[in-house]
């Protein structure tokens, strides 16, 4: 070995030994914190608590859950993003705010800066349903509802600019077809009122409407990811019945504070993946209507970045503003 080799050796050598914030300080000394924007009992607060149980068990440390609701999830976004960069801080990031929110208004961060993409963590589509009253049973039956009583046909949503917002702007998009945005405060005065028939439809997500389905006050007519999930074999897609392609889905994705060292990410990847590739883990997600999406940190990133795209677009055809 020549002396330029054994010095760039010796140098790699010092490095690993003295930079901080290497995956040999992992796990963190300090318990972690798994931040999640929105309340308890939902769905990213259900997915947060199943996983971060199995971390806990394999990685040996505590990883507490913290349920910072508020502004659309925008409040825990911005939380992890000032947070310490040393692999002890967690966001279960959602769609909203990391590929909507920033096309609609200024927020405290960037979601490619100032928060760094660990892995994919799950996802699940919404179901459009409407009530008995529209006299529709199919998804084409509630196209041609519209075309024929234009203006008479409203949608409801948990909030502009939210994921059941972005949906029924997409299907308007698609369809060729002008539903009016009804937004509520929440998915349980949407529901309440779908159920009243003040408003005619609702992008649901499934464990919020599949109760009423079966109970035959609502009528399902299409779900919106690419294909049928599993719990809802009976349901077809928005894209088999005649809107080809069509995606709108519900996701939550790991992510850290952005200057956290490429080591500790590295790490939190493998450990997230491990558990989401767990069966036992897995099938509890499945329970509760939820698929694991375990990614590469790049697959991550590339998925935000087309994401972010796909409603930014959407965001200025449609002429949205938040309110």
């Amino acid at each position: 070995m020549n002396q330029k080799i054994l010095l760039q050796a010796l140098v790699l050598v010092a490095l690993a030994v003295t930079t901080p914030g290497q995956a040999r300080d992992f796990p963190p000394k300090r318990p972690v914190t798994l931040v999640v924007g929105f309340a308890a009992g939902g769905a990213a607060d259900v997915a947060a608590r199943l996983i971060a149980k199995k971390l806990a068990e394999n990685i040996g440390q505590s990883v507490v859950v913290d349920n910072k609701g508020g502004a659309g999830g925008n409040i825990a976004h911005q939380f992890v993003a000032q947070a310490a960069p040393d692999g002890s801080v967690l966001l279960l990031g959602s769609v909203g705010p990391l590929a909507i929110a920033p096309h609609l208004m200024k927020l405290g961060y960037d979601p490619f800066k100032d928060l760094a993409a660990v892995s994919g963590g799950v996802n699940f589509p919404n179901v459009l349903v409407a009530h008995k009253g529209a006299g529709v049973k199919t998804l084409a039956e509630f196209v041609q509802l519209s075309k024929d009583k234009p203006g008479s046909v409203d949608f409801a949503s948990t909030g502009t600019g939210s994921a059941s917002h972005l949906a029924g702007e997409l299907f308007n998009q698609r369809a060729g077809i002008d539903m009016t945005h009804v937004p509520y405060k929440g998915g349980a005065p949407a529901l309440q009122d779908l159920l009243g028939e003040r408003v005619t439809a609702y992008f649901a997500a499934p464990p919020t409407a599949l109760p009423h389905v079966a109970s035959g006050k609502l009528i399902p007519l299409a779900t919106t990811g690419l294909t049928r999930p599993a719990y809802l074999p009976h349901i077809p897609t928005v894209a088999e019945s005649g809107f080809p392609g069509f995606e709108a889905l519900n996701w939550y994705a790991f992510v850290a504070p952005g200057k956290t060292p490429a080591p500790l990410l590295e790490r939190w990847n493998q450990e997230i993946v491990k558990v989401l590739s767990d069966l036992a883990v897995q099938e509890a997600l499945n329970q509760q209507g939820l698929t694991p999406q375990p990614t590469t940190r790049a697959e991550l990133t590339a998925f935000m970045k087309k994401e972010s795209m796909q409603w930014a677009a959407l965001i200025e055809e449609r002429k949205i503003a938040a309110q």
